[in-house]
């Protein structure tokens, strides 16, 4: 079974993430591969850099990534050109990742640009996590050291929540205790094995 995984950023979707790969799901991280595939030394940082110039490298040939984020965050067509140049590679792993998994298995696509990417039909469900935008903005303030200001542009560059509900199969609301989100999160799960059998 295929499940797409979204939330806005600082939702929580990373901490819903790691407790479905405990309880037995096979997760597909999406952040994780697009960083590999701008790594030093690949084709996708080359072609960042001939995109961008070699500004957004640093000292040691990796990508700056603060500074990349800074550049597209708050320009759409910079971002779609980010995005065409890391996307299609990030989907060539995401193919290969899923074929290695176990016939029968719940395999989770965790995507933060999900509903962006306009992809939420590709999967059998959709799980967002969901909090409102001044717990987002409290929790990059806390835990990223970001602006208000740097913290409503992130969530302005994203989805809505509305958006993310309108295509989701389950909703989950972290907004609660961590205890309250694995309980959330473990009756998803069994929800989703009972509809994979």
């Amino acid at each position: 079974m295929r499940v797409g995984l979204t939330g806005g950023i600082a939702s929580g979707k990373s901490t819903v993430s790691s407790i479905l790969r405990e309880l037995g799901a096979v997760v597909i991280d999406a952040d994780q591969l697009a960083r590999e595939v701008v790594a030093k030394g690949t084709p996708g940082l080359a072609e960042v850099v001939e995109a961008f110039g070699p500004d957004i490298l640093t000292e040691d040939g990796h990508l700056d990534r603060p500074k990349m984020g800074g550049i597209v965050f708050n320009d759409e067509p910079l971002r779609r050109k980010l995005e065409a140049i890391v996307h299609p590679r990030v989907f060539e792993l995401y193919a290969a990742l899923e074929a290695s998994a176990p016939v029968g298995g719940i395999v989770v696509h965790d995507i933060p640009l999900l509903v962006e990417s306009g992809r939420a039909e590709e999967f059998d469900a959709v799980v967002v996590v969901d909090v409102p935008d001044e717990v987002q903005v409290e929790r990059m303030a806390r835990d990223r050291g970001m602006s208000e200001e740097d913290a409503r542009a992130r969530i302005a560059a994203q989805a809505t929540r509305e958006q993310r509900r309108a295509v989701a199969t389950y909703v989950i609301d972290n907004t609660g205790t961590r205890e309250d989100l694995r309980h959330q999160v473990t009756e998803v799960f069994a929800e989703l094995r009972n509809a994979a059998v």
